[in-house]
């Protein structure tokens, strides 16, 4: 493959995008209990329409993908290359399965979306559910976050380590 070789600007702009919305994301819904009970609406609704906005997203990418639109590069069957294409699909499931448990953490507890949609709870009296659900929000949203920072330490292992051109290939703006 050449090394001049770059991921077409769409594809970077998504990636860069889904990075982006997965760490606000995670970071509002580590401060959605700094505000009282009474005032947790709004930032609730900011993680809901965070998750909102990745779920188009990743549609976006994996219809790109479909389409051979995203510009992946041709198949390259040595080890580092295999354990690339297992991580970013390992991401894809974590980031749609993430998006179901937000979706149903939303459904079992109920929610107000700014104020303007209400969600009536799933089961308000089953507590178990509630806590099992909103479980496994976090630990996937948790296992996104390791699988992505062995993602972006890949990245800078080749860029410092190998010193190739792979991250270049994904940083917005012009020839790097």
């Amino acid at each position: 493959m050449s090394d001049s070789f770059r991921y077409p600007t769409t594809t970077i702009l998504l990636h860069w995008l889904t990075a982006f919305l997965v760490a606000s994301s995670w970071f509002v819904s580590q401060i959605i209990d700094l505000w009282p009970r009474g005032a947790r609406m709004p930032v609730r609704s900011v993680h809901i329409l965070l998750g909102l906005v990745l779920a188009v997203v990743i549609l976006a990418r994996i219809a790109l993908r479909l389409a051979g639109r995203a510009g992946i590069p041709p198949h390259d069957p040595g080890l580092l290359n295999r354990l690339a294409r297992a991580a970013h699909l390992l991401l894809y499931v974590l980031v749609i399965v993430e998006i179901v448990f937000g979706l149903a953490n939303s459904w079992v507890r109920g929610e107000s979306f700014f104020g303007l949609v209400t969600i009536a709870p799933f089961d308000p009296a089953n507590r178990t559910l509630r806590q099992l659900v909103g479980d496994l929000h976090e630990i996937t949203a948790n296992a996104i976050l390791i699988v992505a920072g062995g993602h972006a330490a890949a990245a800078l292992l080749h860029h410092y380590v190998l010193r190739d051109n792979i991250l270049r290939r994904m940083l917005p703006g012009g020839s790097h």
